[in-house]
């Protein structure tokens, strides 16, 4: 909150001072114009990428224009996408979106590329890293500044909280911002952490005489498979272990719901109950954690998953939903809630084995890496020609 005032109040600054700005002809990484330019992002001709932390404008601009890119420029200062607006009104390939960093990134379709230039810092870490992990797509790169040594010489923390920095205004005045300055070490286990690689950490540092200012620029990619996890670490209770999970695919992706942890991705689905059949217990789950309503009659059973859990048997029934009913949204009281639908080719990382499991045996060529599970099919009636290859039908409000 501190943050998103005082860049509102550097932005409504440049407003009244109205300002000149020159054309961005090259993306300047480090202080003074130092570092590598556009070259590092490579061809970005028809990709989809986004600005993370755009303030006027310029360089987002500058890759629409200079390389056909089409480029999303978020900012959550009014003050300054308005200053962005005035001076790129209808620029082809860009759009300027006023939004909150993490919460466009929880709701965007993947990228190809995400960079910020000097944005990084002012947002936690634990916050925004999260939701960038899921908004590349796998094998999308991601690049960042941040800084390092400030220009009085204080140099970064070993633990990642904030500190208070100034912010210089032109024409004189300051503002205090919080920033997240932080050891390269640590920014590489925080994106380590969130399954995120680093290719390439390269020093910034300021030309000036006296001037102590440094920065790191970051080169992060995300793997191109994705990796599944338990969802804890303690094993089930050791009691016959019988579950479904429910595949749900429609124009907007595939349904996807992340546990109340945080960090674990999965599909509809659950323990079957005494005295129901498996069709009945797809569809009371998928009531229970989305709100969706279909019918015994709308699942197609694909087949059985065998694995073990220690010593635990595991029996998980994959099932298509081909009709449902409703949007979903998260229930009262459920483990399970922020549902979404993924595109197929940006499916987050982290997907809990169960689900993973039943993805690749629905979809034997989806780059998902889990534990070995044996997969039995179970003979079904016949289907129409859109079930067939995996894709359901369904009324019009299905899948909003």
């Amino acid at each position: 909150m501190t943050n998103a005032q005082t860049w509102t109040a550097y932005g409504r600054h440049h407003l009244q001072r109205a300002t000149p700005l020159p054309e961005v002809e090259r993306i300047a990484w480090g202080p003074s114009g130092t570092g590598p330019g556009d070259e590092i992002l490579g061809n970005l001709a028809g990709l989809r990428v986004l600005d993370l932390g755009c303030g006027p404008g310029r360089h987002a601009a500058h890759l629409a224009r200079a390389h056909g890119a089409l480029v999303d420029a978020v900012d959550s200062s009014p003050t300054q996408i308005e200053r962005a607006r005035s001076r790129y009104p209808q620029m082809p390939g860009l759009t300027l979106v006023c939004a909150d960093a993490v919460e466009h990134l929880r709701t965007a379709v993947p990228y190809d590329v995400i960079y910020a230039l000097n944005a990084f810092p002012f947002i936690d870490p634990h916050r925004l890293l999260p939701a960038l992990a899921t908004a590349i797509k796998p094998g999308g790169r991601l690049y960042f500044t941040v800084l390092h040594t400030n220009s009085n010489g204080d140099g970064p923390s070993t633990a990642a909280t904030p500190r208070p920095e100034t912010l210089r205004l032109a024409g004189g005045g300051e503002l205090t911002v919080q920033m997240w300055v932080l050891t390269p070490e640590l920014w590489e286990d925080l994106l380590v952490q969130y399954e995120l690689r680093v290719e390439a950490i390269t020093t910034l540092d300021a030309r000036e005489q006296g001037n102590h200012a440094s920065y790191r620029l970051f080169q992060v990619r995300r793997p191109t498979r994705i990796t599944s996890r338990p969802r804890t670490t303690r094993p089930p209770a050791a009691h016959a272990a019988l579950g479904v999970g429910a595949i749900l695919a429609g124009p907007h992706g595939l349904l996807l719901g992340r546990h109340r942890q945080g960090t674990t991705f999965e599909l509809p689905g659950g323990s079957v109950e005494a005295g129901e059949t498996l069709e009945e217990a797809v569809v009371r789950e998928l009531a229970e954690e989305t709100g969706l309503s279909a019918r015994p009659a709308d699942v197609r059973l694909l087949g059985t998953l065998l694995d073990h859990v220690n010593s635990v048997v595991r029996m998980t029934v994959a099932a298509v939903v081909t009709t449902w009913h409703g949007a979903p949204a998260d229930q009262p009281g459920e483990n399970v809630g922020d549902w979404r639908w993924w595109p197929l080719d940006g499916l987050p990382p982290g997907l809990f084995v169960c689900s993973a499991q039943i993805l690749t045996a629905w979809r034997p060529g989806l780059p998902i890496d889990h534990p070995p599970a044996h997969f039995t099919p179970i003979a079904d009636p016949p289907v129409t020609p859109s079930d067939r290859d995996g894709q359901q039908s369904t009324d019009p409000q299905g899948d909003d």
